[in-house]
């Protein structure tokens, strides 16, 4: 995977488990690079499809945010309930002889019918 891409999944990541949460300061470009020592245009790269995907804001000057409206993340005993119940849904899917590229598929299409379900209600 592109490192780019680890850099944006990384702050994926952290907005869905509330290690940052909206108005929060990614660090600058400088910063990451030393800390990590990679090119600085991989780091634009990076933040600039995170921006493209709404979920930072950069202000000239000022830095880059995450964005407002990120959703919450997950209560812990939500969390842990979801996890169980797919724990047991991934048992079942193996039991029945689906690998991964299976699974992934079926949940996607599930996803992609419950999106058409909302929006016709």
């Amino acid at each position: 995977m592109p490192t780019y891409m680890q850099l944006v999944n990384q702050v994926r990541r952290a907005t869905r488990n509330g290690t940052l949460r909206a108005g929060d300061r990614l660090p600058t470009a400088r910063e990451v690079v030393a800390a990590l020592t990679i090119n600085p245009n991989t780091v634009l790269k990076a933040y600039t499809q995170l921006e493209s995907e709404g979920l930072v804001i950069s202000r000239p000057g000022l830095g880059t945010f995450i964005a407002q409206g990120i959703p919450a993340p997950l209560a812990p005993a939500l969390q842990r309930q979801l996890r169980r119940a797919l724990d047991a849904w991934i048992r079942n899917a193996v039991s029945a002889g689906l690998d991964r590229e299976g699974m992934l598929a079926l949940i996607n299409l599930a996803i992609d019918e419950n999106k058409k379900a909302a929006h016709v209600a």
